[in-house]
């Protein structure tokens, strides 16, 4: 495997899950129901607060030099998002939760291969994440709101492509790209198995209606 190959391959081998993860169903699954806009801003907001103290946590400890840049400008991007949403809505800072899954399973990793590729899935299942909050946002008539998550959804696209580039640096053997693959994979996998349990307990079928 090598660059060229590794977004391709994961979106191929998890391509029903982030099907489902961009659904209309996955701002009712992240926000219990609740498509109040101030419940939106405020679960996006979470989202973005989560990933600025998992990167924190990385560029603290990451030995790679050329990772350990990427997860501290990663980190500052994140808070950066975090900051954007916060002023849409009135109350303009919200307190640090315990990680969700996704982002426990990220914390949990040690080796800069397996953070890269980390990178990957929560990027992929973020970009599923931007598009309905643009949609959402469209649907309310609030074209400034949709702006502003159209370009923090551009900009996490291109944490992909970035982290693709460090893991050619850092994968020496195919063992390595598989180990990074994997995460990614994993992370999808428990993003989308939140999504679907959440689902769940609204009495709500996560498959879409053919």
């Amino acid at each position: 495997m090598d660059a060229a190959d590794f977004q391709q391959s994961i979106e191929e081998s998890m391509a029903t899950e982030l099907e489902r993860l961009g659904s209309s169903k996955l701002l009712v699954a992240l926000t219990d129901a609740d498509l109040s806009e101030e419940t939106v801003l405020r679960t996006a907001a979470a989202s973005e607060l989560a990933a600025t103290e998992t990167l924190e946590r990385w560029a603290d400890d990451e030995d790679h030099d050329g990772a350990r840049e990427l997860f501290g400008e990663y980190r500052d991007r994140e808070r950066e998002h975090y900051d954007r949403i916060t002023a849409m809505f009135e109350d303009e800072e919200i307190d640090s939760e315990e990680p969700d899954a996704m982002h426990a399973e990220l914390r949990s990793l040690e080796s800069t291969a397996e953070r890269l590729g980390g990178i990957v899935g929560r990027a992929l299942v973020s970009d599923r994440t931007h598009l309905q909050l643009i949609n959402f946002f469209v649907n309310e008539g609030d074209e400034r709101r949709a702006d502003v998550f159209r370009e923090l959804r551009s900009e996490t696209a291109a944490q992909v492509d970035r982290a693709v580039e460090v893991l050619e640096e850092v994968c020496a053997e195919n063992d390595d790209w598989d180990r990074a693959r994997a995460v990614a994979e994993d992370v999808i996998d428990i993003a989308y198995e939140a999504y679907a349990g959440s689902l769940d307990d609204l009495g709500i079928d996560p498959k879409p209606i053919c």
